[in-house]
């Protein structure tokens, strides 16, 4: 199955689901730049990430570095806390998460050790909060848990070239979507040979160059979908497409559905805010 890849504006974001009913984790292949980690406190996720297989279950933490390709499926309903936070919010771990990788994606017993754990529902607690210092509190969280994360963690050097390379392929591709591109244009933007382009989104991102580019405009797509008026044929334009049938095609491809049935449904599902984690609303399964 072919990534897709998630372009999120914000540096945070956090989802707490406390019961069984709903959201649960499975989400189809997809990359990020995000650091993203989910703790189970109960229920049962496959996983797989950069084409290795994992079984999650309650106390169990899965943590997805930057770039890695992954994808969870519920086996069993869960609960959990799940994070996503852009590396750049902490420039003191930086180079941890842009120039390694862990050994295992999966730390088991996580929700035993109490600093790790309290620092999550502590994070969920005051991301659902109306602290005045939110952001800083949160900042603060965060370095105080992945110092501690990191420290548990096998982590092993990649291959410097390669990573730097994709990291400029995606952030160029990312900066302008909307825009006409082609391998060609990168080949003259970056420097770069547009055979070798395309052999690194295979072998990285395991992608075709197209796959890319439309997964990027069909993300901001449906932002606009969410958050404006705009009709479909403004959107597919404002994103890059050349022809609405083009749009139509791709958004059906990825989402599963056409961009008017993707509107009504988050038209109807709304905003929904779940609340706050807190030692009271769960405990881990003994």
């Amino acid at each position: 199955m072919q990534a897709i890849y998630e372009k999120r504006n914000e540096d945070f974001y956090c989802r707490s689901c406390p019961d069984h009913a709903t959201n649960s984790m499975g989400y189809r292949s997809h990359l990020h730049y995000q650091i993203e980690l989910a703790l189970l406190f109960d229920g049962h996720t496959q996983a797989t990430v950069d084409s290795t297989a994992y079984d999650i279950y309650g106390g169990d933490m899965i943590v997805i570095f930057p770039n890695q390709i992954h994808d969870f499926r519920t086996v069993a309903k869960e609960r959990y806390i799940l994070l996503k936070v852009t590396p750049d919010l902490m420039p003191e771990l930086l180079g941890q998460f842009t120039g390694k990788l862990p050994a295992s994606n999966v730390l088991r017993g996580v929700s035993d050790d109490p600093l790790l754990s309290g620092l999550m529902h502590s994070i969920a607690d005051t991301y659902y909060g109306d602290n005045p210092l939110k952001d800083a509190i949160l900042r603060g969280y965060l370095l105080a848990f992945f110092g501690h994360l990191l420290q548990k963690m096998e982590l092993r050097d990649v291959q410097t070239a390669d990573v730097h390379v994709v990291g400029t392929i995606m952030n160029y591709c990312s900066a302008n979507f909307d825009q006409p591109l082609s391998l060609g244009l990168l080949e003259k933007e970056l420097h770069l040979n547009k055979y070798y382009i395309s052999h690194i989104m295979s072998d990285k991102l395991h992608i075709s160059f197209n796959d890319y580019i439309n997964s990027l405009r069909i993300s901001g797509a449906c932002k606009h979908l969410i958050n404006t008026s705009l009709t479909i044929t403004e959107i597919s334009e404002i994103v890059g497409f050349n022809t609405l049938r083009t749009f139509n095609r791709a958004f059906m491809k990825q989402m599963n559905c056409t961009p008017s049935e993707y509107r009504k449904r988050k038209k109807q599902e709304g905003d929904i805010h779940r609340k706050p984690f807190s030692e009271k609303n769960v405990s881990p399964k003994q």
